[in-house]
């Protein structure tokens, strides 16, 4: 079900303290008043703010504010992220939930109740919806259906090459975001779980990082990644066909000891797993069918977060 830019109205019967009519509003962000309530909100919330991923064109149609508004102002809301992915041939369309924020003010007051029910309402048909919830209202979300899901990851000890076979990838503009765009979709991730939501990927490297994207010629692959240390953090690699990992590794030098794996790779073998949980983060999911993936993809890419 495709969600508009239409207006739902409610009622209240009689609650105190409580406004006597509100809106839902969803999928604004071209209304520009409302867009920047909904980043001050975001910024006072969580000290972030949606605004230069909407200027550098990748807030599009996949992510979808649902807010309650009063006098023209966002007090709450829940963020409807459409997530594409591709499991072994086959295609899912999952829903991902975030942003999950409220006025101070206004808050114990059914607002984001509200507003979840009626995001399972329009996504009735839905195989499945996912979230990552602070650890503080972690007793929340089961009281609409949620279970608490484990996560799993892996890596690997291994010796670095003393030959770096990496150069960077500039992503600095709309230019560079572009060109990586058209190199990516000649190529494939090595990724169990492929994501074929770029608006959410660039979310990230036009912002956050824009120094992680690294080309190496040899396998004329695109790697994201981050090196902390003496860890390589990979987040995907894309290439024309299969690649081997320890190819990859070795590209980065010998001061690499670690990998760490922020996806779930195709290839597990010789991988050490364990039990990964996020800081102050917890991991609940809905409905049959992703509860069945979930037994195979172990968990979502880092870059899947929204």
């Amino acid at each position: 079900m495709e969600c508009g830019d239409t207006k739902s109205k409610y009622l209240f019967e009689k609650k105190e303290n409580l406004p006597m009519e509100y809106n839902i509003v969803k999928a604004y962000q071209e209304n520009t008043q409302l867009r920047i309530s909904f980043n001050k909100l975001a910024k006072e919330t969580f000290d972030l703010s949606f605004e230069n991923w909407y200027s550098n064109g990748f807030w599009r149609k996949k992510y979808i504010p649902y807010s309650i508004v009063l006098n023209r102002e966002v007090i709450a809301n829940v963020s409807v992220s459409k997530m594409d992915f591709t499991i072994a041939n086959e295609k899912r369309q999952y829903l991902q939930l975030g942003t999950v924020m409220t006025k101070p003010e206004y808050r114990k007051r059914g607002y984001i109740r509200i507003l979840i029910d009626q995001i399972k309402n329009d996504y009735a048909d839905c195989k499945g919806i996912f979230l990552w919830a602070n650890d503080s209202v972690r007793d929340f979300y089961p009281k609409f259906g949620f279970e608490e899901c484990k996560e799993y990851r892996f890596q690997k000890n291994i010796c670095g090459n003393e030959v770096t076979g990496i150069e960077s990838v500039k992503m600095k503009d709309k230019g560079d975001w572009n060109n990586f765009l058209i190199e990516k979709s000649k190529r494939e991730s090595m990724g169990l779980i492929k994501m074929d939501t770029d608006d959410l990927l660039m979310f990230y490297l036009s912002q956050f990082m824009q120094e992680n994207v690294y080309y190496i010629k040899s396998l004329d692959s695109y790697v994201i990644a981050k090196i902390e240390k003496d860890t390589l953090v990979l987040y995907d690699v894309y290439a024309n066909s299969f690649v081997d990992l320890n190819r990859v590794y070795q590209s980065f030098g010998n001061q690499i000891r670690r990998v760490q794996f922020a996806f779930t790779p195709n290839d597990t073998i010789d991988l050490l797993k364990y039990k990964y949980k996020e800081e102050d983060s917890t991991f609940f999911i809905m409905g049959e069918g992703i509860e069945e993936d979930m037994q195979r993809i172990l968990s979502f890419p880092q870059i899947a977060h929204a």
